[in-house]
């Protein structure tokens, strides 16, 4: 068998896995697959109208909003659509569950990779992995400590078993210190791993 000693980026802006995507994508539309024009589509859906942007707005819109934050936290899928007309897209039950000074959430599938994409965006490659699954369930408090957050031991940690019917996304803490922020300044603040429970809301010195 023929052996290379030259990389095949050479000249080349694009990384490895972007080359590899694009000749994949070639293959199939040269064989009348898949259309470009709906892969275009498809990316400007991902870009504009789904992604932890729309979850960040539905977790700032509950930090403001008391009445939106319990319509939330009892039918998710219904108040999140008010937000993001894609939300229920997949068909599955959204549940929003909110961590408090008494209970973290951290949400996993422990079977394969089940996540809300609608307000979270495509999920982390570390979501997927067996080494996360496996330990979250056992160990969250040390799986939390690899991202960086220690809880206060009377914190008591919940971990949420997503499925492909129902999955879960989590209302961080609203940061201190942001009192009389905007929606939109608010939601710079949550993040996607926030969402997961793997890590806090940012600090308010950590955006303009």
């Amino acid at each position: 068998m023929e052996t290379h000693d030259h990389d095949h980026n050479e000249g080349s802006t694009l990384t490895e896995m972007d080359l590899r995507v694009r000749a994949l994508e070639t293959i199939l539309v040269e064989k009348g697959y898949i259309e470009t024009a709906a892969l275009d589509r498809i990316v400007e859906l991902y870009e504009t109208k789904i992604g932890p942007h729309i979850g960040a707005q539905v977790v700032a819109k509950a930090w403001v909003d008391d009445g939106f934050r319990k319509a939330l936290l009892e039918d998710a899928s219904k108040a999140a659509a008010t937000i993001a007309e894609q939300v229920g897209r997949v068909g599955e039950h959204l549940v929003a569950v909110e961590n408090t000074p008494q209970q973290h959430n951290i949400i996993v599938c422990t079977l394969c990779s089940c996540y809300p994409t609608d307000v979270l965006g495509l999920p982390p490659a570390w979501y997927k992995s067996f080494p996360y699954r496996s330990r979250v369930v056992k160990d969250p408090r040390g799986v939390l400590a690899d991202f960086g957050v220690t809880l206060p031991a009377q914190t008591e940690i919940r971990v949420w078993d997503s499925t492909a019917e129902t999955r879960y996304m989590v209302v961080p803490m609203r940061p201190a210190g942001t009192e009389g922020w905007s929606e939109e300044r608010l939601a710079k603040l949550v993040t996607r791993d926030s969402m997961i429970g793997a890590r806090l809301a940012k600090n308010p010195s950590e955006v303009k």
